[in-house]
């Protein structure tokens, strides 16, 4: 009665069973007889007696419907052996498998012949033709009972929740960012105005800018793990490509927000940057910037990868290469021509560059002679007589680096147009996975 119900309800119920009582049978609406794999009756099941009437084989009164069919179908109806000859029963078992095999042929014939046949027939051409038209769509279209931003809404909260649930990434990724904040503000504590001050304040941004980089590997877990879940979800309509790719990145982004703040807020402070709100906020907006670039590009490289160490090898390699071209380990103006252009695939160079803007415009790290001198020598000198370098706007020309506004909001732009550019390659990456899966 639940499948009754249920089929009463719209939907399509099948169900192969084996001698029903009459109750369960009578609940039939169609009804499918087959023996040795070839169909005898496909149609109502309320015409199937008069059919068999109609070919030689009527039910006895009061006899069950499935059980006659069964006797008929395996040679034991009382029609099939009220032909038989009496005292004939020193050949009955010779010729039961012949006799049988015969109304077997006959089932299958008569069928062929009715009008049943035929209707299922037209049926089942009706069936290939809609498939055929349907294959030649280049993607499956499924449709949702939900809007985007309801999908989106469920999709993001149960992201959340399987954060909050499973807090030991969350909660170890910002534990060990303070640490490190303690630690290169502990080494670079109180940084000077001086030459050692140079030197300082470029290893410990060139080292936030690193850290930044490389703290972002975990995000290649993020569509790997649930690889299988996605698949199976999106291909059962629950929800878009979309849907679960931006709950993702929101999901990850604000993880790497809260954890860039912090981070700077520490590092900033202890090592003694400038001392000016501006400055602190625009540090805080490239670190937060470099983070999200570099998560970006994490997701870009993961996306289509099915193991997590692998990933992990094509992210640091990718981190690696772009370590020699941000700024520090090489001079980029001394770099050959046909070499140079790829420190412009370099997140750390931009980073960094934007951060160097940001710290070193305006410092002096000579006293008020060796500034005068400098500047009897030539405003293009990047030494002093001494050989030492007395501001910072010396110090960016010799990088090689344009240290006006424009400067520092070019890299803060390259970084953002990268970031952009990762994305997109994932959600692609995420559709291409979808398509031939």
């Amino acid at each position: 009665m639940c499948l009754f119900r249920m089929a009463s309800k719209g939907r399509t119920i099948i169900l192969s069973i084996h001698q029903p009582r009459y109750s369960i049978y009578r609940l039939f609406d169609s009804l499918t007889l087959l023996v040795g794999g070839k169909m005898v009756y496909h149609g109502p099941a309320p015409n199937a007696l008069d059919y068999f009437a109609n070919i030689g084989f009527p039910c006895e009164p009061h006899n069950n419907p499935a059980d006659f069919f069964l006797d008929v179908i395996n040679g034991d109806s009382t029609a099939t052996s009220m032909t038989k000859v009496p005292g004939s029963e020193d050949v009955e078992f010779e010729e039961q498998s012949d006799s049988r095999q015969s109304i077997e042929e006959r089932l299958v014939d008569e069928f062929r012949s009715s009008s049943y046949c035929s209707a299922t027939r037209a049926e089942l051409e009706l069936i290939e033709q809609e498939k055929k038209c349907s294959s030649c769509s280049k993607s499956r279209t499924i449709t949702y009972n939900s809007s985007f931003l309801q999908q989106l809404r469920w999709v993001l909260r149960r992201t959340f929740q399987n954060l909050m649930l499973n807090p030991q990434t969350s909660v170890a990724q910002l534990g060990v960012n303070i640490f490190l904040a303690l630690i290169v503000g502990a080494i670079f504590f109180g940084v000077k105005d001086d030459q050692s001050g140079i030197q300082n304040r470029m290893g410990a941004l060139f080292f936030i800018t690193t850290n930044q980089c490389f703290s972002t590997v975990s995000a290649a877990e993020l569509f790997i793990t649930e690889r299988k879940l996605f698949v199976h979800e999106y291909i059962s309509g629950y929800y878009r490509v979309s849907v679960y790719f931006l709950s993702k990145i929101l999901s990850d982004i604000t993880l790497r927000t809260v954890t860039s703040v912090i981070f700077s807020c520490i590092v900033y402070f202890m090592i003694g940057l400038k001392s000016s709100a501006a400055e602190f906020l625009v540090f805080t907006l490239t670190v937060t910037l470099v983070a999200y670039t570099a998560t970006a590009m994490t997701m870009a490289i993961s996306a289509d990868q099915s193991v997590v160490a692998l990933a992990n090898i094509f992210m640091t390699i990718t981190f690696v290469f772009m370590m020699i071209f941000s700024g520090l380990l090489v001079n980029l103006p001394s770099i050959m021509d046909w070499l140079a252009w790829l420190k412009y695939f370099s997140i750390p160079r931009y980073g960094l560059a934007a951060l160097k803007i940001n710290e070193f415009v305006g410092l002096k790290f000579c006293d008020e002679a060796g500034i005068r001198n400098m500047s009897a020598a030539g405003t293009n000198c990047s030494v002093s007589a001494a050989g030492l370098t007395c501001t910072g706007e010396q110090y960016l020309d010799y990088l090689g680096i344009e240290y006006t506004t424009w400067g520092l909001w070019e890299n803060h732009v390259a970084l953002t147009a990268m970031t952009f550019i990762f994305f997109i390659i994932a959600y692609l990456k995420l559709r291409y996975i979808k398509k031939f899966t």
